[in-house]
C-alpha cells in the first residue's frame, strides 16, 4: 500500500499555525546559533601571530581585575607571572601591562606592574597602560606607546581562551606580534573552562558584528 503523503492543503495549514511569535522565537534561535557558529570558526582560525620573529622589542600583558582590595586575583597574577617569565627567557627587554579601572577602582596595568616588581622586574623595563577599558583598547593603547618608542614589535600574554578574540584584534594594528597563552596557575574544573569559554564566544561573536566597527581605535 502507497505511503500517505499530506496534501498541499495539511501543508498550507500547518505553515499558517505557525503564528508570528512563533516565527520570530525560530527566527531568533536561527540567529543566536548562526552568531555563535560564526563566532566559534573565527576563533578556530584566528592567527596566532604575523611575523616569524622570537625576540621583540615589548611583552603585553593584557589586563585583568584586581580583588577588591587591590590585589591581584589568580587570573591576573597568571598573566604577570608569564610576562615575567618570558621577559628572563629574554623574549623582549621590557614589558607593557595594560588595564584601566575596569571592575573596581584599582587600575589594573597599576596592580600587575606592582606585582612583576615584586617578582624582581626593575622599574625601568616596565610601562603602564592605565587608561584601556577593554580588549580593543588593550591592544591600541599598548601599540600607542610603542609608537612613541619606536617599538615595531611585542608578544602578547593573556589567558588562553582570550587570545583568538585579541589576535582579532591585533591583526588590524600596525604592528608585528605574536600571541602566548599564560597557563593557570592551579588547574581548573571543566566547569569554569566551559563557561569563560562560552563568555568568550559571546564577546566575540560582539566584537565581529559590533564592536570591531563601533569601538575602531587609532594608534
Amino acid at each position: 500500500m502507497p505511503a500517505h503523503r499530506p496534501s498541499r492543503k495539511h501543508i498550507i495549514s500547518r505553515r499558517q499555525r505557525l503564528g508570528w511569535r512563533d516565527r520570530l522565537v525560530l527566527g531568533s534561535i536561527l540567529l543566536i546559533v548562526g552568531l555563535f557558529g560564526w563566532a566559534e570558526s573565527a576563533r578556530l582560525l584566528a592567527p596566532t601571530s604575523n611575523t616569524s620573529l622570537t625576540r621583540f622589542d615589548a611583552i603585553i600583558v593584557l589586563g585583568f581585575r584586581a580583588d577588591s582590595d587591590g590585589n591581584p586575583t589568580p587570573e591576573q597574577l597568571a598573566r604577570v607571572t608569564e610576562g615575567v617569565h618570558e621577559y628572563e627567557r629574554g623574549v623582549a627587554p621590557r614589558l607593557i601591562f595594560t588595564g584601566g579601572a575596569v571592575a573596581n577602582r584599582y587600575v589594573e596595568a597599576q596592580i600587575m606592574a606592582r606585582t612583576a616588581e615584586a617578582q624582581g622586574i626593575p622599574q625601568s623595563a616596565i610601562f603602564i597602560e592605565p587608561e584601556a577599558m577593554d580588549t580593543i583598547q588593550n591592544a591600541c593603547f599598548a601599540v600607542r606607546i610603542m609608537k612613541a618608542h619606536g617599538w615595531r614589535s611585542a608578544e602578547v600574554v593573556s589567558r588562553a581562551s582570550h587570545l583568538p578574540r585579541a589576535a582579532m584584534i591585533l591583526s588590524s594594528l600596525p604592528v608585528e606580534w605574536r600571541i602566548h597563552a599564560a597557563p593557570p596557575l592551579r588547574p581548573e574544573s571543566a566547569t569554569i573552562t566551559g563557561v569563560i569559554g562560552i563568555l568568550e564566544t559571546v564577546k566575540t561573536a560582539r566584537y565581529l558584528v559590533w564592536a570591531r566597527w563601533s569601538e575602531r581605535c587609532e594608534p
